[in-house]
């Protein structure tokens, strides 16, 4: 699908969330793995990646942390993490992934797309998630991989809901700690709050698309999240991988963390055209992600040509 396309599916899917529906990713759903909550419809409509959700997995002495794949806005286990899953799983990862923030007002197929609640509700999710995988596995902590929205909400339930307690290495991808100013949204959104139709604005999005508001430049959220002299949480390590090809999160700037290890990719690999939704499907990014979440074995990080374009999951 060409950056053109997805423009059009964008300001499409856009206009139908302000009118009565909700943004759909342009990846398709991958064939489905046992999903992490037996005979429950919400895991059913939308089955696990492949590679993830093996309840039966046990760590390893050399990778003892689980790891949690967390998706972005509007996207979904399956096709959020249809490559890097089964890419993390064939290293020796016990990994795991869920479909959070669902609307239950919207139908079928729309029941598909994840992360439209509010971001505190989705961190609770993610919190009582993140037990049964401790439970199944007799782990004692987890690794954080999260996409977009993915990569802050995880770290609401570690600052404010003591996650923290568990989660050694925390990975993002396309991070927004400063939120976006894409398309203009943050700046209409605050002036309609100057000019008093904040209340209106949220009565009309946020029952479709709470978790949109959240992420916006300058939203009470993220004042919340970085309060205290930042989003970063002690005890947990944090690693940052960005793309300036980023057309989602405005500027792209906004996922550099104080006291993370911040990666730009083109800063080790020009030919890296990755923009915001094919950072999930670059090998480059896997390489360093990989490196991240085990770094005692990391290797040096080889650049290879990346378009710009998220690739349709297989």
């Amino acid at each position: 699908m060409n950056r053109r396309r997805w423009g059009a599916i964008a300001s499409i899917a856009l206009a139908t969330l302000v009118v009565g529906a909700a943004m759909v990713t342009p990846v398709q759903a991958a064939q489905a793995a046992p999903a992490p909550a037996p005979a429950q419809l919400p895991e059913l409509l939308v089955p696990s990646p492949p590679g993830s959700n093996d309840w039966d997995c046990t760590p390893t002495d050399e990778l003892p942390n689980p790891v949690v794949l967390v998706h972005g806005l509007t996207a979904n286990q399956a096709n959020n993490w249809a490559y890097i899953a089964p890419q993390l799983a064939e290293r020796g990862h016990c990994v795991f992934s869920l479909t959070y923030g669902r609307n239950p007002l919207t139908p079928p197929p729309l029941t598909q797309v994840g992360g439209l609640a509010p971001i505190e509700e989705s961190a609770q999710e993610l919190a009582t998630f993140v037990d049964r995988v401790l439970d199944a596995t007799g782990a004692e902590k987890v690794d954080i991989v999260g996409h977009s929205e993915g990569s802050l909400m995880p770290n609401h339930w570690v600052k404010f809901l003591g996650g923290a307690a568990v989660v050694d290495r925390y990975v993002g991808l396309t991070p927004l700690w400063d939120g976006t100013e894409t398309a203009g949204l943050a700046f209409l959104n605050r002036t309609g709050e100057q000019l008093g139709l904040g209340p209106a604005v949220g009565l009309a999005l946020d029952p479709l698309c709470a978790a949109c508001r959240q992420v916006l430049r300058g939203s009470d959220f993220l004042a919340e999240m970085n309060s205290g002299g930042g989003p970063r949480v002690d005890g947990v390590t944090y690693t940052m991988i960005l793309t300036r090809y980023d057309e989602l999160v405005v500027p792209y700037t906004s996922g550099l963390m104080d006291g993370a290890t911040n990666i730009v990719l083109q800063e080790g690999c020009p030919a890296n055209l990755a923009e915001h939704l094919a950072v999930a499907f670059d090998p480059v990014t896997l390489q360093h992600i990989t490196n991240a979440l085990d770094p005692a074995n990391a290797e040096p990080v080889r650049c290879f040509p990346v378009g710009p374009d998220a690739p349709p999951a297989t």
